[in-house]
């Protein structure tokens, strides 16, 4: 019976588990993706940031080279100037009332009809669904002059809902709905309502609409931030000072001989301040439900 020393056996050598590569390869991977996100936050808050900076100094701060980075103690005054100069409350109280409306509508009003081009049959859905999408590809630049004739025949020339009104539906929130009614809502759930009596309103109401909520939701607060963004449109429609919506009342700062970037800035920073608490509370749902539509799609 031979023995072997301990001390002539070869050197075993040991490789590194599959799992602990893999959870260095993850590391490597999360730390340049915190980088990259980080360099594009940055890039997305600097601007915003440097409004308020413009706002805090004056307009000398918006053409200095390089630019300035450090805020200054005029802001509250220009703050003041801007109140002083325009209505600027009352226009974000029209913003606040136009967008709210728009948001409110094209959660449910898009879920309806996406909840008809999904799950109900009729002559030319298909066809008529076809042409819905086809109209994402004109420019809405396109449909001003027919829409400002429509709301002119109506007398609505001058009021808020020449704002609401057109933008209580969206072509872009009817096709987001209908896909999402599909692939969440199954035909054996809806048959199953109709066998225990209920009719169509009853089955979106009940059972439709509370599963896509989150969509809906994610929906809304998009049309909301459009409508709170748009200009061009309020700007045609628009004749007086107590109906302006707050992109309006910003341009009503600028004179037609010179424009003071400075109070400019000091509005623009106003405008972003409640689309920032928005997002403050509501940018985890509004995530969660795109995340959660494109899964189940």
């Amino acid at each position: 019976m031979t023995t072997t020393d301990p001390s002539t056996r070869p050197a075993v050598v040991r490789r590194p588990s599959s799992r602990v590569a893999r959870n260095r390869q993850v590391g490597r991977v999360r730390w340049t993706t915190y980088l990259v996100l980080g360099l594009a936050t940055l890039a997305c808050v600097f601007p915003i940031y440097w409004m308020f900076v413009v706002s805090s100094v004056g307009s000398g701060a918006a053409t200095q080279m390089p630019p300035r980075v450090v805020p200054g103690g005029n802001f509250l005054n220009l703050v003041k100037l801007v109140f002083d100069t325009i209505p600027f409350l009352r226009s974000l109280l029209n913003s606040l009332v136009v967008a709210g409306c728009i948001g409110v509508g094209q959660a449910f009003l898009c879920s309806l009809a996406g909840f008809a081009f999904a799950k109900m049959t009729f002559k030319g859905r298909d066809a008529l669904f076809l042409l819905l999408v086809l109209t994402m590809t004109v420019p809405a630049q396109l449909g001003v002059i027919p829409q400002y004739l429509i709301i002119s025949k109506l007398g609505w020339v001058d009021t808020l809902q020449a704002l609401i009104v057109p933008g209580l539906v969206s072509a872009f929130g009817i096709f987001w709905m209908r896909q999402h009614i599909t692939a969440t809502i199954s035909d054996e759930l809806l048959q199953a309502a109709r066998m225990d009596g209920c009719g169509s309103w009853q089955i979106f109401t009940r059972i439709a609409f509370p599963v896509v909520r989150p969509a809906a939701a994610v929906l809304g607060l998009l049309g909301f931030v459009n409508a709170w963004n748009d200009f061009l449109w309020p700007f045609i429609v628009l004749k007086s000072p107590e109906h302006y919506t707050a992109q309006i009342a910003i341009k009503a700062l600028q004179s037609n001989m010179s424009v003071d970037l400075g109070l400019a800035m000091a509005g623009s920073f106003l405008v972003t301040v409640p689309l920032l608490v928005l997002f403050a509370f509501f940018g985890r749902q509004m995530v969660s439900g795109i995340m959660d539509g494109a899964f189940k799609g």
